[in-house]
């Protein structure tokens, strides 16, 4: 017995559906974007060039970390040794206390230096009077624009044994301070400087972030009886958050990169104790004892200590606020 299979017709007065139609491809969204905005994009070639010649390429001398490296000789070095130079630093005590006084360095930058330029720009946000804004701006703005041997040449006059401050410490009664002799003091110096070349210019991102902030939110939180402290913390400091976290990961990226040409300037060998840092010491290891390799390899460690930071705090703000670099 036999059982014939028919195949499903569509009902009277229904017609077949029509074949799909093959269409062309659309052209790719990024080449449309760059006929079009050519000009803006050619923008960003001395840039791209800028980064590529001067931070990427360099990258490929990294190699000399695991190799033996001899002035004269190959421009990647002579023989692989492996981890022998990591070896050599990881074992060095010299070491260790440098990258102690750059975990110090760092976190007293850290935490000094980011909040104050949020700090200056709320007061100067309820600043009324105009003038008095742009003068304090302009004042605080100034020492930004001064180079880092200036800043540490002012420094070194101003706590100098016969500089201002002692003199002013010797009016009040007090004995003199080697403030630049002791390694006590440096810590201390550096952050200050720090605060005040730094601080005027980081408050520009937060004063452009202010006034994205919608009037209207003020006006509602007036309406429900906030005062100025609760219209600050509940309007003001979640419309810069955004700006906030992406700036305090770029910091923490930079967290083991202590500034070099300023700790250079300021220190000497009697405040190595406290103000040696990994990139001096990396300097004074690499160009003045011509050990290149030991001091890539010291190098590399700090690169691939603040690659993990830069991404755990973007990683730690995408889950924590919402808000991260990528």
């Amino acid at each position: 017995m036999s059982t014939s299979v028919k195949s499903a017709s569509p009902p009277p007065g229904i017609e077949d559906p029509p074949a799909a139609v093959a269409r062309p491809a659309p052209r790719s969204g990024w080449r449309r974007a760059l006929r079009r905005d050519w000009q803006l994009y050619s923008l960003a070639v001395l840039p791209l060039l800028f980064f590529l010649v001067f931070r990427y390429l360099p990258m490929i001398g990294n190699v000399i970390a695991f190799r033996r490296f001899e002035p004269g000789g190959s421009m990647f070095g002579e023989d692989w040794v492996g981890l022998r130079y990591v070896r050599m630093f990881l074992s060095d005590p010299t070491f260790w206390q440098v990258f102690r006084n750059t975990l110090w360095l760092g976190g007293l930058t850290l935490v000094f230096c980011f909040p104050i330029p949020i700090v200056l720009a709320l007061l100067l946000n309820e600043v009324r009077r105009r003038s008095l804004k742009r003068f304090v701006q302009s004042v605080s703005y100034l020492p930004h624009f001064l180079s880092i041997v200036i800043v540490a040449g002012l420094t070194l006059q101003m706590l100098a044994t016969d500089g201002p401050v002692n003199h002013a410490l010797g009016r009040l009664g007090h004995d003199e301070v080697r403030f630049i002799q002791e390694p006590g003091w440096f810590r201390t110096i550096y952050v200050g400087s720090e605060i005040w070349q730094t601080a005027g210019w980081g408050t520009i991102l937060y004063l452009a972030a202010l006034t994205t902030i919608d009037e209207d939110l003020y006006e509602a939180a007036r309406i429900d009886g906030a005062n100025r402290w609760r219209q600050i913390w509940h309007v003001t400091l979640p419309g810069i958050r955004p700006t906030m976290i992406t700036l305090l990961i770029l910091n923490v990226g930079t967290f083991m990169a202590v500034g070099f040409e300023k700790v250079l300037l300021l220190y000497n060998p009697l405040t190595y104790p406290t103000a040696d840092v990994i990139s001096t010491y990396v300097y004074r290891a690499g160009v003045e004892s011509n050990s290149f390799s030991y001091a890539a390899a010291i190098g590399l460690f700090e690169a691939v200590i603040g690659l993990v930071l830069i991404t755990t705090a973007n990683t730690l703000s995408r889950r924590t606020v919402g808000t991260s670099l990528w």
